[in-house]
């Protein structure tokens, strides 16, 4: 395996959404860290909506646009999921408690992590968002670290022809 892993796929509807998601929630485990980065609108509350939903969260889950963060612990996994839109300063990360929340007992999808690239944990999946013109939404996943790595093998392994393996 290499140093860092970089992969596509492109799901046409929420249903394929969802099964991509359903494969990715097995796998993770405690202190995986998810950045979803993409324009508003291109699906970011929906992916982490439909990995709750797979990993059994029974909460409604939201965009924490205005609270910033929620936690799901009707799971099999405590979800954190974070959206970092409306913060100006990486300061705020503290004031928040990010850090002990990301190194904690759950997995962690953080929403706009790429507005404080400095403040990105050592080891995380990049997950970046777009809507395509066919109204789908093309996804480009990036490995950040060792375990990331591992969890991005592991998820293409699941279903390896939906996955374009970048570079290739």
């Amino acid at each position: 395996m290499n140093d860092e892993l970089a992969y596509t796929c492109t799901c046409a509807d929420l249903e394929q959404t969802g099964a991509l998601a359903s494969q990715l929630a097995p796998l993770l485990r405690a202190g995986d860290v998810v950045m979803l980065n993409g324009d508003l609108g291109a699906g970011k509350t929906s992916f982490v909506q439909a990995v709750a939903r797979a990993l059994g969260v029974t909460d409604d889950v939201t965009s924490p646009t205005f609270t910033i963060q929620l936690t799901y612990e009707s799971g099999s996994l405590v979800l954190n999921h974070f959206d970092l839109y409306r913060l100006d300063d990486a300061d705020q990360l503290y004031d928040l408690g990010y850090w002990e929340t990301l190194e904690g007992c759950g997995v962690s999808f953080v929403e706009w992590g790429e507005k404080f690239p400095d403040e990105a944990p050592e080891d995380y999946l990049e997950l970046l968002l777009s809507a395509n013109s066919k109204g789908g939404r093309d996804y480009r996943v990036i490995a950040r670290g060792k375990r990331a790595n591992q969890l991005l093998f592991n998820w293409v392994q699941a279903a390896p022809d939906a996955w374009h393996r970048l570079g290739e």
